[in-house]
């Protein structure tokens, strides 16, 4: 079988896809926009050093061992990873602080100690009832391309759906598990994973909880290496990356995509084309008029954006880990900033210390690379936020971190900021939204579009598809893309 996919951009998603269709033997070559693979997989040049300045945190490492292992190699060989014993260390204005570990008993002793042990008791409940939200959704919901209502109740039964608690909020879930706030604030943080607010998305979303109990490790080189080692290895397998090549239409003929043109106006043919940039790009007519083959993204569904700063610093007067986490005194009122379209007066910010390890490890080289974040509304395209609101946010953000016992500056020559306007201009048609729309209420994650679009032989793979936001997750909707290519391939070659 000799069939040209063109992979639209060399993001997680697109990646996977032309890695597990060139080890099929297609002919596969891949159109990056920017000068270097990864997508939101990024990295930054901030005074001296180069700093990941996109996603931190590296789990579900079965993923890409499968993906590995469908092109007859191994991931450890490949890629060096470091398991984490400690998740993330989090701290509050009042001085107190608490770590996650790896090891649940570690984390519930670490809760009794922190809030009491009914606190404990009910962590480890809540760890349970991850888990069984994960078991139930793996096979029946996370694998399959765009199951509908109907078919996740066939294939994981109506009493084991309503065991997820797909119709409460996050936050109220919490609820019956924790009644220190802190602890709520904490577990709800998961939402921000989709970029969505614990008090609209589905108590489902526990089961990040679960995932990273799983295992969370680091990479040894940055999280980049993900992109450089995916990208080396669909090369390795014969498929073509071009990098700094825009695609600007997609081209239909006989009712079908048919190909590429490019911003020079090279045009590219192709039998089917994968399209691994935000869904809403194809359904607003960014490539070009195709029929509206996706359902878009309105601008109410846009899941957070962010501010970020990537930054060469000297962190003083609070021990760090590799994630950090301090939180704002008032959670609900920042999501209901946020939800206003406005920057949080007390954010909650995340810190990833890129030289550090898990607690007990040898203090890095000062100074040290760091990435702080803090959520902000997806208005980018509106000229929002203003730099004076982001100048304001940053010494606000500064602030909190001092009233949870670190101190921190922002030396500008060592500082890159990115808000939800560069977001916007680096991933076209989301307004800076970083993980396509938001997964509030229980239908969100439905109306996600699938692999499949309207128009034959283009398919959708990265976070705004099916099954999510992630690394992980991008990942697997590009191995969804392709194996529906290949059935429809293979389909198309029997029907001759």
């Amino acid at each position: 079988m000799n069939e040209r996919v063109v992979v639209i951009g060399a993001g997680m998603g697109g990646l996977a896809a032309a890695i597990l269709l060139a080890a099929r033997g297609l002919d596969v070559l891949v159109l990056e926009r920017a000068e270097t693979p990864g997508g939101k997989l990024r990295q930054v040049g901030a005074g001296a050093s180069r700093i990941d300045a996109g996603p931190t945190v590296f789990t579900m490492r079965w993923v890409f061992e499968e993906i590995f292992a469908a092109a007859g190699a191994r991931l450890d060989d490949h890629l060096p990873l470091t398991r984490a014993q400690v998740l993330a260390r989090h701290a509050w204005p009042d001085g107190s602080t608490l770590d996650l570990f790896a090891d649940r008993a570690a984390s519930a002793e670490a809760i009794g100690r922190f809030a009491g042990a009914s606190e404990a008791r009910g962590f480890i409940a809540f760890a349970e009832r991850a888990a069984r939200i994960w078991r139930t959704l793996e096979a029946s919901f996370i694998r399959e391309d765009r199951p509908s209502v109907l078919d996740l109740v066939a294939r994981a039964g109506a009493r084991d759906l309503m065991g997820i608690s797909p119709f409460t909020t996050l936050d109220r879930a919490l609820g019956e598990h924790f009644r220190d706030a802190r602890l709520r604030q904490l577990f709800g943080r998961y939402a921000t994973y989709c970029g969505s607010s614990p008090y609209a998305a589905p108590a489902t979303l526990m089961l990040v909880a679960h995932v990273e109990s799983e295992g969370v490790w680091s990479v040894d080189g940055g999280m980049y290496r993900v992109a450089q080692t995916l990208a080396a290895l669909a090369e390795r397998l014969g498929a073509g990356i071009r990098y700094g090549v825009p695609v600007s239409r997609i081209t239909r003929h006989g009712g079908r995509a048919s190909g590429v043109v490019l911003e020079d106006g090279e045009t590219i043919p192709a039998r089917a084309i994968i399209c691994n940039g935000d869904s809403n790009a194809v359904a607003t007519g960014l490539f070009g008029d195709l029929g509206a083959p996706v359902r878009p993204t309105t601008r109410a569904e846009r899941s957070l954006s962010a501010l970020t700063w990537a930054t060469e610093a000297t962190p003083q007067g609070f021990p760090l880990l590799r994630h950090s986490v301090f939180f704002s005194a008032d959670y609900r009122a920042e999501f209901e900033s946020l939800k206003r379209g406005r920057l949080p007066e007390q954010p909650t910010v995340y810190i990833c210390a890129q030289d550090r390890a898990d607690a007990g490890a040898a203090e890095p080289a000062q100074p040290e690379r760091l990435l702080c974040l803090v959520n902000a509304p997806a208005d980018g395209d509106a000229g929002k936020p203003t730099q004076e609101e982001i100048a304001r946010c940053g010494e606000r953000t500064l602030a909190q971190l001092r009233r949870c016992g670190l101190n921190l500056t922002f030396d500008p020559n060592r500082t890159v900021t990115a808000g939800p306007a560069e977001f916007a201009a680096l991933f076209p048609a989301t307004g800076g939204a970083l993980y396509g729309p938001s997964a509030h209420g229980w239908a969100a994650s439905f109306r996600r579009p699938g692999a499949r679009t309207g128009l034959p032989g283009l398919y959708l793979a990265g976070g705004s598809t099916h099954p999510g936001p992630g690394v992980p997750m991008a990942a697997l909707s590009g191995r969804l893309a392709a194996s529906a290519l290949m059935a429809d391939l293979a389909s198309t070659a029997r029907s001759r």
